[in-house]
């Protein structure tokens, strides 16, 4: 069985440290992952990014680069024997990164982006389409379909909350219910979901003592796909801290989700 088909018939996690800060950083988040996900039976990627383009501010920690990251993410994939995801920013990144990672992500703000969507599309590997802050589950039929026309029919919807004003996230469940009508694998984005961007003077804020309750109505809506940033230590995060899960809460967050979902 492909990892596609592994990922549609089982509850699985994308989880890893929001940006690679270092090897160590990366190895240790991933150990600890799998120690938790394996123990409950739940199918694990690991991820990262090696470039945050999308930073609020341009002083902010954007990542390896594209060269060294993918060398850290692919001895994670070697020495774990675990697939791995990261996303993309350019359409010129989908080659080099379809070599490596068995997932290609594309980021919410770039959904739309039709060549972007084609070229991770056309590397074979599983696209991963991150839902826009502004749209509904139904119009991510379209980048669905731009990807399909190119000839891939392995791709993931993730959703991640909506803007309903400025500096703050919502997360309408009727999103998650509309797009599994797609019969794709649909993943709920745990963390992002309960940013609030550009909420702390030139980066995101976040309220994560919400997660447990998205990882609950989201596995209650019958969502098998989860992603989860995590960290040893948040506050000391590079990107995204303020809403990542504590590596030391990940396994009770995949308790939750087991114990709700159906």
């Amino acid at each position: 069985m492909g990892l596609y088909e592994e990922l549609k018939n089982n509850i699985f996690i994308l989880s890893g440290p929001c940006v690679i800060e270092s090897k160590d950083i990366c190895f240790e988040i991933a150990e600890r992952c799998i120690q938790e996900t394996s123990k409950r039976n739940i199918k694990y990627v690991f991820k990262a990014s090696f470039d945050k383009a999308n930073r609020t501010s341009n002083s902010s920690y954007r990542g390896t680069g594209l060269e060294k990251g993918l060398e850290i993410l692919s001895e994670i994939k070697e020495k774990y024997n675990i697939p791995v995801v990261t996303d993309i920013h350019e359409s010129y990144q989908a080659e080099p990164v379809g070599k490596v990672c068995d997932i290609i992500q594309i980021p919410a703000f770039l959904c739309r982006q039709t060549d972007l969507l084609i070229a991770a599309a056309n590397t074979g590997k599983i696209v991963n389409i991150k839902k826009a802050q502004f749209l509904s589950g139904m119009d991510m039929k379209y980048p669905l379909e731009k990807v399909n026309a190119a000839g891939n029919n392995q791709v993931i919807l993730t959703e991640r909350g909506n803007m309903f004003g400025y500096g703050n996230l919502v997360v309408d469940i009727r999103n998650l219910v509309d797009m599994q009508q797609f019969n794709v694998p649909v993943i709920m984005d745990l963390t992002h979901s309960t940013q609030k961007p550009g909420a702390l003077d030139g980066k995101s804020g976040g309220n994560p003592e919400y997660t447990p309750y998205l990882a609950a109505a989201s596995s209650a809506c019958g969502i098998k796909g989860f992603f989860a940033e995590t960290h040893s230590e948040p506050k000391k995060a590079l990107s995204d801290g303020s809403n990542m899960i504590k590596l030391d809460d990940f396994g009770s967050v995949l308790d939750i989700i087991l114990k709700h979902n159906i």
